[in-house]
């Protein structure tokens, strides 16, 4: 069992990741909970000039290094996994890993994507309508919530992505896992004429975010009848979510499922169970000293 006095050298491992809220809000927790002996450092591969096809090298490295666990975020996700020992069942399914727990000197991927999403859902957009809803994004966090809305219980789930074999993968890994739910792979072009029979979109690229500005498709396709997620929470209200906002769509921002899925993470890598609504007070009050600032 952890105590106190437990040493968690937690890494977040990603690409550009230098504004990235996630040590803060860890730390914090940590130090509520009465964790002393905690750190959570960045491994950003830009800083390190390191490819991200280099990336199993590196999380192996930090293991050997004194890191007991780490968080992985874009673009690792998925090229990760290769590099683990062992993978939990939502990781295997969903083929992405967001968390690594060193058990014994084994890697073990787990994932909380999925899950924190699930959560965010349910308590951000408790009435929605989740039959027919399109998906922006099938990467690492993509499939996760793909997993997520079928699991809700979403039976009509199309996914577009730049990539169409990444999205066709994703389809094929849910329709598997969920022979309820049908999936269609869609190329970006196509999202906008989808909007228009659907009950809601989620955009789970990382357009929108800090550095890649823009919407992942045209907002011109929304319509009032939509409620819109965004997984994005830098900066919280993306430019999708103004514009669905602006309609008056029910709308689900990043911040929601960033919480859930730390405080999932957290527990993961400290056996000690995290507090959800301190650590979403929390993210509020720094979102708030930076639009203040």
């Amino acid at each position: 069992m952890p105590t106190e006095s437990t040493r968690h050298r937690i890494g977040l491992v990603g690409a550009g990741i230098t504004t990235s809220l996630s040590p803060a809000l860890h730390s914090h927790e940590a130090a509520a909970l009465g964790l002393a002996a905690y750190s959570y450092e960045l491994i950003d591969l830009e800083a390190r000039n390191v490819s991200v096809e280099k990336t199993g090298e590196l999380v192996r490295a930090a293991v050997t290094g004194g890191f007991t666990g780490l968080n992985i975020t874009h673009p690792c996700k998925q090229v990760v996994v290769d590099a683990l020992d062992e993978l939990s069942d939502n990781a295997r399914l969903l083929g992405a890993v967001n968390t690594v727990v060193v058990d014994n000197g084994r890697l073990i991927g787990h994932n909380t994507d999925h899950s924190g999403f699930l959560a965010a859902l349910q308590r951000g957009l408790p009435d929605a309508t989740l039959d027919r809803v399109v998906l922006a994004g099938a990467g690492g966090a993509g499939s996760a919530v793909a997993y997520a809305l079928a699991a809700a219980g979403t039976t009509d789930l199309r996914i577009a992505d730049v990539d169409s074999e990444r999205a066709a993968d994703v389809c094929s890994r849910v329709a598997s896992a969920f022979p309820d739910t049908r999936t269609t792979a869609l190329a970006i072009g196509e999202i906008a004429d989808n909007l228009a029979t659907s009950d809601g979109v989620v955009n789970a690229s990382p357009i929108g975010m800090v550095g890649h500005p823009g919407t992942p498709f045209d907002p011109a396709a929304l319509h009032s009848g939509l409620w819109v997620a965004d997984i994005v929470y830098r900066p919280m209200r993306t430019e999708l979510l103004d514009a669905a906002i602006a309609l008056g769509c029910k709308v689900l921002d990043g911040g929601q499922m960033l919480v859930a899925q730390a405080s999932d993470t957290f527990t993961l890598l400290t056996g000690v169970e995290a507090d959800t609504d301190r650590m979403r007070s929390h993210l509020s009050d720094m979102l708030s000293e930076m639009a203040s600032a």
